[in-house]
Order: structure tokens, then sequence, then C-alpha cells
């Protein structure tokens, strides 16, 4: 049935609707959070959205998304894009309408007019779920873009009485570099259609995309062009290869192309499919998901995927908490993203065509970040089968991967092997051990135990050997040897689930590896050498590449053994001397400027980093330790400094929803510090009331008598009527559905939460 037909009105006071007009595209635009604006739907496969610099690879940090909102030009609007992400790529598929004469080039931004750049006002664009619109001022075009998950609908109104045209761009591409599209193509068809692929050597090395597009007007005229010079041999011509205007095909590694349309009263319809297989499919694509040309029935199928997503939390809190919420769970759906065509093939990391029988295939795993809160926030507010999917994937990954191995950051199907760790293992152990069940267990547990013994990665194999990497042998070891123990404990919970005693007393065994980076001496997380000592010298402020850590420093990853706190605060000689060190931590007085090398580390509280993930657990540590009140005060401290309802609003990348999934866990009044163990650590609400309207279909509220600014802290709790004292919550309470209430109060209540203590291996 078409898109249109299914729209029905929409309920003004429906939960999911009143969600969807708190959600604030811009947030996270500006400064380092690295978001996009533009048109998706809930984890879609098309991302469309305005590009505002194309900037070479070195200087292309602060346009990891492609835009930033402090710009004031517009290059054009692509169709994939990363959200939050401190590395990049993508920018595939460049469009842009332009009125009066046609230039080829981008040109200078800062000089308008020396090229197809155009100026616009952020007075005149709106930003909302699933739509994007904005005047361009030096064409006098209106704009306006939206998705369905496979499908960018463009919707273009241009000035009377001047020429209209639509330049597609296949040479730029989010940091960009010389020789990055190894090859590419632009076909028109006989019966209008235009449709092309192209082939870069970004991020993820030989990705491949194809695309297809269709005009709601006939084309008028045409020109296809390679403006890339110094070919040494072009082979033979086809009829009409001199003149761009009669070329029907063109291949090359820098196409451009304008086309050309009769003035008219109505608006310019351009509909872009893309796939990851081939032009047929992304035809397939766009006659499975758009067959006619109406712009508001799309955009309103995609207002109703978000209303109905964005419903998954229904929030009572003052509107600029609202908004930042609501944006918050906006960020966290829109990863990992569809890379399936409608007739379920996809490409793995194998490069090779594969069909997905019996799930729906994602990629986008920005693992390091996202097993942290963003895969454990999905378990409550997605479906399901959209989270068995997500394992799916992460399988079928692996049988297609040349090396045997889970996915460490993937994206278009394809392995970039950033960061460290292998993360997509407690990604599969916290689904399992919630009872999500769409796979093979025993192939899961299977793929889980290959990737940690796979010895060529990073280390591993004297991770094996030693109970730690080295660092003589490899870098930022201290770093590697705490993630390894952490996803090596969540497979022995899910080999002890299913019974495999063996592998369970394995990976317990390797869990305590962590120990083996502690320092008495000196109370940090160390790299040894493979001779056993700890490398010398040591400073324990040191950061970035050659140092003994991933994206951080001593100070800030010595907490990293979230499956067992009560062993770390025993290795420091009890709880209080725990205690003391974690005030260290965030009352240091630390000059940002020990940071300028290091894009990553932001949101700086003494030497605590929120803008970066391995900081992200830490102030719930002081609950473990016995004094959850303090926990409520540093969160109370993170939470006004390191968010705001305003462009640059996150304190640091988004990191494909993780930054978000923080916030929202925290708004309502608990955290997993340790995914797979089946429990939240609670902090203290940020919301008066807030529902989760579980997967299940039960509901579990909590309520926040009495809170604001003056009453921050929890005097006490019931869950489902009775007292609770303890600091944390079990999933399966959650899932139950009922009631979480708190009681705040202005002065701490230091004899709250003190009894039982949240999760550790060795407690």
């Amino acid at each position: 049935m078409c898109l249109w037909l299914m729209a029905a009105p929409l309920l003004a006071d429906n939960p999911g609707e009143r969600a969807y007009a708190d959600v604030d595209p811009f947030i996270g635009t500006g400064g380092e959070g690295h978001t996009y604006p533009g048109a998706t739907v809930p984890f879609g496969m098309v991302q469309l959205s305005p590009d505002t610099r194309i900037q070479p690879r070195k200087d292309a940090y602060g346009w990891a998304a492609g835009y930033r909102h402090d710009d004031r030009t517009i290059v054009g609007f692509s169709h994939t894009h990363f959200s939050g992400t401190g590395h990049s790529d993508l920018g595939d598929v460049l469009l842009m309408p332009i009125s009066g004469e046609v230039k080829l080039e981008r040109g200078n931004p800062d000089q308008p007019g020396s090229g197809y750049t155009s100026r616009f006002r952020h007075d005149d664009e709106t930003a909302q779920p699933g739509y994007y619109a904005v005047t361009l001022d030096d064409y006098g075009v209106r704009a306006e873009l939206t998705a369905t998950a496979r499908v960018g609908v463009h919707r273009y109104s241009f000035p009377r009485g001047k020429p209209a045209h639509v330049l597609i761009d296949l040479r730029t591409s989010l940091y960009d570099y010389p020789g990055k599209v190894l090859w590419s193509r632009l076909r028109l068809r006989p019966d209008g259609t235009v449709t092309g692929f192209r082939e870069t050597r970004g991020w993820a090395p030989g990705r491949q995309l194809y695309f297809a597009l269709r005009f709601s007007r006939p084309i008028q005229g045409r020109q296809l062009h390679d403006t890339e010079q110094d070919i040494a041999y072009k082979g033979f011509p086809p009829p009409g290869e001199k003149d761009p205007r009669q070329r029907a095909q063109i291949e090359g590694r820098q196409i451009v192309a304008a086309f050309d349309f009769a003035d008219a009263r109505e608006p310019l319809l351009v509909k872009v499919a893309i796939s990851p297989v081939s032009e047929d499919n992304a035809i397939a694509n766009l006659d499975a998901e758009v067959p006619g040309w109406n712009f508001e029935g799309v955009r309103a199928d995609a207002r109703r995927q978000w209303t109905q997503a964005l419903g998954a939390i229904d929030v009572d809190a003052p509107e600029p908490q609202r908004r930042s919420f609501y944006t918050a769970l906006y960020h966290t759906l829109l990863g990992p993203t569809l890379f399936m065509d409608s007739d379920g093939s996809y490409r793995g990391p194998d490069n090779a065509v594969h069909q997905a029988k019996g799930f729906t295939h994602y990629s986008t795993f920005s693992l390091w970040d996202t097993y942290r809160a963003l895969h454990p926030l999905l378990t409550l507010v997605q479906p399901e089968q959209r989270n068995n999917d997500f394992v799916q994937s992460l399988l079928a990954a692996r049988r297609h991967s040349p090396y045997g191995v889970l996915p460490v950051w993937a994206f278009h199907g394809q392995e970039t092997w950033c960061m460290i760790g292998y993360h997509a293992v407690p990604v599969i152990a916290d689904a399992y051990m919630k009872g999500i069940r769409g796979y093979d267990a025993n192939e899961a547990l299977e793929a889980m135990v290959a990737s940690a013994n796979y010895g060529p990665y990073d280390g591993i194999a004297q991770y094996r050997e030693l109970g730690y990497v080295p660092i003589d042998e490899e870098g930022e070891a201290a770093s590697k040897t705490l993630e390894y123990a952490f996803d090596d404990w969540t497979i022995a919970q899910v080999a002890e689930a299913m019974g495999r005693k063996d592998v369970a007393a394995d990976f317990s065994r390797r869990a305590a590896n962590w120990k083996h980076a502690f320092d008495p001496a000196t109370g940090f997380m160390r790299a040894r050498k493979r001779d056993g000592t700890f490398r010398e010298p040591f400073d324990p402020s040191a950061s970035g590449y050659g140092t003994d850590y991933t994206e951080g420093n001593a100070w800030q990853y010595s907490w990293y053994v979230p499956q067992d706190v009560a062993g770390l605060a025993r290795a420091y000689g009890g709880e209080d001397k725990l205690l003391a060190r974690l005030d260290q931590v965030f009352e240091a007085k630390v000059d940002p400027k020990i940071f300028a090398h290091m894009e990553d580390i932001t949101g700086l509280i003494g030497w605590y980093a929120h803008g970066n993930e391995p900081s992200h657990h830490v102030a719930y540590l002081y609950a473990h330790a016995g004094q959850p009140w303090r926990t409520q005060a540093r969160l109370g401290a993170i939470m006004a400094s390191q968010y705001a309802p305003r462009p640059d609003g996150l304190a640091g990348n988004d990191d494909l929803g993780q930054m978000s999934a923080w916030y929202v866990f925290t708004a309502l009044g608990f955290y997993p510090v340790a995914p797979a163990s089946n429990q939240y650590v609670i902090g203290r609400p940020f919301l008066p009331r807030a529902s989760l309207n579980l997967p299940n279909g039960k509901r579990f509220t909590v309520i926040a008598e009495g809170l604001d600014a003056a009453h921050p802290y929890i005097g006490g709790a019931t869950l489902n009527g009775k007292p609770l004292d303890r600091a944390y919550l079990e999933h399966a309470e959650i899932l139950a559905g009922g009631e979480l209430r708190f009681t705040m109060q202005a002065e701490p209540n230091r004899a709250w939460g003190r009894g039982a203590r949240p999760y550790s291996m060795s407690r």
C-alpha cells in the first residue's frame, strides 16, 4: 500500500506526538557534538542532511557529520551521515538545486558566488525528526527534505523566471582527500531514471554504494562531466563523448552532472534510493518505498515512525528539560543503521553480497562507545525483534569476516578496526542475559569466544599468555588489558547461564586480569612490559598515542573495572581510600590545555572527562562504595555542566548515541554500570515523572516527589509501595512494570542505599 494511503491523523494528546514536538535536531550540531539536523527515520539507511563544508581530512574533525551550526553556507544535501562520531566518512550522492547559472565546482565558502555553494540563514531553517527545510539565499530556492528507510525525498521550490537545475556531485566526501573516490558511474536511463555508484577508500576501504534517483518533471537537458585531469588513457570514446550534453553514461573518479528543468509553478521533487548491492536494487528500493510523488505523505509516515519510537518514554518535566531529554532519546534511535535492500540482500565485511534470512541486517556499530549505555537502553525502548536483529547482524558479520571475528567498528558492512576491545561481545551478552533470544545461542557463544581468542588482534595473543597486554609489544596496553577483562567477564556470564562451566571458568579467570594493570605503589592502572615491570617513566596525566591508554590517561582509566568494583576497592586498601581517590578525580584543578592534542577528551570536571566514554560510569562508583549520596551530588554537577538544550549542548561527540543514552538513563535515575549484570545502579532522578512503555507491553514509572533545584537528594524510595533501601535495580524489576517512587530532600540522606551493594564479581 502507498505510504500516503497508510497515513492517518495524528492525535495531539498522543505521548509520542508530544515527544516529537520536543525534539530539537539542532542540539549537538554546534561545539563538538558532531550530530546532523537532516531527515531520517529510526535506524534508517538514509540520513539526508545538509553539508555546510567539505573539508580536507586533516581539517575535517569539526565536520564529521557534514554540518556545523556556526557555518553560513551549504554545499548541498547528501544521503549518508554519521551521528556524533569522532572520525568520519560518508556524505554520499550530494545534490544541490540551482537557479540561474550552473557552476560545477564548490568554490570557496568564504567567497560568495565563487562556486555552487550557497549562503543560508538559521532564521529560514527548520529541523524536525524526519524533516528538514532551508532557503538557499544565493538561488532563492526553498529546499525541503524527508526520508523513508532507504529513500531520501527532496522538494525544491524554485523562483519563477529563472532556469532550474539540479547538480549531482559524486566527487565530494566527508573527510575528503585526493584519490578517495576510487571509481564512480552516472547513467541516465531511457525512462529518465538516473542511477550510479561509487567506491571509496576512506575509513572503511573499498566501500561501495549504489543509488537510483528520479525527478518529478521531465529532464530538459543534461551535462555529465568527468573533471579529473591528466588521465593517461581514457579508452575509446563513445558517440558524443566530447559533448557533455549528449552523454547518457559516464564513468570515472571525478563525476559531476547538472540536469535542467523547465520553469514551472509546481515544486520539483527528487527521490533518491541507495543500495549496498546494485543499481537495480536501488531502483527496487525506490519503487518499494516511494512509488509516487506525495512528499507530504512520506513526511507524515516518517513522523508516524518517530512518534511511535519516541513514545517509548512518557515524561512530565519543564519544557527545556523535555527538549534535552527527547532530543537525547531521538539521538539514541539513529543507529545502528539499516543496511539491507528491500529484497534482504546486503554487503558484508568480505565485500560480497549476502542474503538476510529471518532477520533485518544492520550496520554502523560504534561498539567501543555504544556497548556501555546505548545498547542496554535499546533493550528497554525498542522491540525485542530489533535487538535480536542487532545480534543477528553481528553474528552474520562474523560469519562473513575473513578473520572469523565479530565487528570492532563497522559501517556499511565494512570493518574499520577503529578503537579497541571486542565490544560486540558485551552487546550480545547483555541481550542474552536479559532473555533476548532470536538467534542461535551456541553460535553466539562460539563467536564471542573466537573474538576473545583471536591472537593477531591488538595483543590478544600476549594477553592470553601473560594475563595482560605488554606495552613493549602493543600500544595503549593498559586500556586494552582492562577492556579485554571486562569483555571476558561478560562471556563468563553467558557461559555460566548456558551451563558451559569450562568456558565460564576460563573467562572468569580472565575477567580478573585487570589486577595485572593495577600498581599499588601509585594507585593507578598502568601498562606492564613483557618482563612484568611497569613502564617507566610514568606520568598519570599523559594521554594520546604512545601512552598506556586509549583516548584517556591514568586518572580516567584507573576506574575501568565495572565488573569488580569491590575488588578495586580492596586493591586500594578499602572503600574509604577508593572514595578519597574518586574525590581527587573530580576535585583536581586541571588546565584543559593539557588535552589540546586530544580532540576527543572534553567535558572536564577535574580529571573526569564526560565528553569521552571511559569516564561515563565513574560517578556511579560512589554508590558501589557505600555512598550513593555522593553519586547524586556528582551527577547533579555533570548534568548541569555537560548538557544544554542548544546547538552546543553536548560536551563531546555524541558517538552514535552513547552520550545521549547516558543522559536518558541518568535523567530516569539509574545507569547500567556493568552491562550483562542485569543491574542498574541508582543515581538520582532528574525528572518529576517518567514512564517507560516497555516492549513487553508493561509500564514502569519513576516518580520524584518534591524534586526541584533545592531538593536534589534522595531521602527515601519505594518500589511498588515497598521500601527500597539499595542503590540498584534489577532488570527483571523494570520489566515487571510498576512504580519506583523517590522522596527528594535538600540534604543528603547518608543512610539511604548503604545496604546491599550493586554487583561485583568478587563480592
